[in-house]
């Protein structure tokens, strides 16, 4: 059996305890990332390149739609900043309700003005008899309800949850609660008035070079094994087994890949039904831009016919996602669209061109874009992850690793929602704490 510990996954979160560790990190790709990889392709051309063309005439895309830095420790963003220069931003986000044709800044249950004095004084006198009371609270529904009332979950909170949960949000427990943020003072002032700036992400900062700078500035410092997609896992034996037939053994992983999916590949079982996830079909758009296009960062859809959720808009956050001939008129934008499905249910490859035409011609009718110059497709098999009510399969199948010296390390493989830099965090200290048993 070997001495040494191997990390799997060069995501962000493998990548920064690779750093701190110097151990041998195996990456089922060719590039460093993950889904926080940038990635860049030119106008009518269906080549992803990795790296941004010396002529800059590239749309810049990343794999997992619109990946912002926010929050963190302060020496995180400290280390960011030394290997990626980066610039800070101030967030300007919405929600689109496409029945009335109506943008509303977010969060929206701090800016009821926008919804007419009728529908405002009926959310309001909803919030004020709720925050009385005390409703039992077992699902997110439940929270919603409790906290928002019939108006405002009717208009916007179920139909949008319906989509971006796929229907899951009647049976699964309360989640980032944090996103929605519940304030009766600021509900109210911004029923008259502006409400200050709430929510997790109102500042953030991004590469000025796009993510995949970050990225590659972070492999430069590690020990990569490219093009190693972990295919089985000997837990008794400590082997792991790649799809291109090569295998090695090791004295303990730290494991970046998705809880559920390390509980397939090692075998191991536990006495409780797992939790639930969604995946995300993320369509990248490059298109001529239309006239009614929205200025904010990106936009919560809770009605849309083609079933996304939200569209973000990376050019709107900075004009470097745009090739350099549209980036003085600014007459293109860089899109990101998010379709959730249950977890793993991908569809055939006819039916995500299928979407991606519908998504196209749905954003033109809205008249956010015109011509589109590239529609390119990446699926997430894990994108959100949840828990049942009362669920212990987080805390068992992490146990049950850790009795086998497999711990679990960041966003997905915890089962948790954080960002980039708590997953850098994360990366740094799991890391630091097998530094010193590099083995052979």
């Amino acid at each position: 059996m070997s001495n040494k510990v191997c990390i799997l996954g060069a995501g962000i979160t493998g990548l920064a305890a690779g750093m701190a560790s110097g151990l041998p990190v195996y990456e089922a790709e060719e590039f460093p990332g993950g889904i926080c990889s940038s990635y860049y392709m030119r106008p009518y051309d269906s080549k992803r390149l990795h790296a941004a063309p010396k002529d800059e005439g590239a749309y810049r895309f990343e794999i997992g739609g619109g990946h912002w830095i926010h929050g963190g420790d302060p020496l995180v963003l400290r280390l960011i900043r030394s290997l990626a220069p980066v610039k800070s931003y101030t967030r300007e986000s919405a929600v689109y309700l496409p029945h009335r044709d109506l943008l509303v800044p977010y969060p929206i249950q701090n800016h009821l003005r926008y919804l007419g004095y009728k529908v405002a004084t009926q959310v309001l006198d909803e919030m004020v008899e709720l925050a009385k009371s005390n409703h039992p609270v077992t699902t997110m529904a439940d929270w919603l309800y409790a906290n928002f009332g019939p108006t405002l979950c009717e208009l916007f909170f179920a139909p949008f949850h319906e989509m971006y949960t796929t229907g899951l949000w009647r049976k699964i427990a309360p989640q980032d609660t944090y996103k929605s943020p519940v304030n009766l003072s600021f509900a109210i002032q911004g029923a008259f008035s502006e409400a200050p700036s709430v929510g997790y992400n109102v500042n953030f900062v991004y590469p000025i070079g796009g993510l995949d700078t970050l990225a590659q500035q972070m492999a430069s410092r590690c020990d990569i094994r490219y093009g190693k997609r972990v295919a089985e896992i000997d837990v008794r034996e400590k082997a792991l087994y790649f799809e291109d037939g090569s295998s090695t053994q090791y004295k303990a992983l730290l494991s970046t890949l998705p809880l559920n999916r390390m509980m397939e590949i090692t075998g191991l079982t536990i006495e409780e039904k797992p939790d639930p996830f969604t995946s995300v079909l993320v369509i990248n758009v490059g298109a001529i831009k239309g006239h009614r296009c929205p200025k904010e960062h990106w936009v919560y859809i809770p009605q849309s016919r083609s079933g996304f959720h939200r569209v973000g808009f990376y050019s709107n956050v900075d004009v470097s996602f745009l090739p350099m001939s549209a980036r003085k008129d600014r007459d293109c934008v860089s899109i990101y669209v998010e379709k959730a499905y249950l977890g793993g249910q991908k569809p055939k490859e006819d039916e995500i061109r299928t979407l991606c035409d519908d998504v196209v011609k749905e954003l033109q009718e809205w008249g956010w874009i015109r011509e589109a110059e590239v529609v390119d497709p990446t699926w997430i098999d894990v994108a959100y992850t949840w828990s049942w009510p009362g669920s212990n399969w987080r805390r068992k199948a992490l146990q049950i690793l850790e009795e086998h010296n497999i711990y679990q390390v960041g966003r997905f493989a915890r089962w948790v929602c954080q960002g980039i830099s708590q997953s850098i965090h994360d990366g740094l200290m799991a890391g630091a704490a097998v530094k010193d048993e590099k083995g052979e």
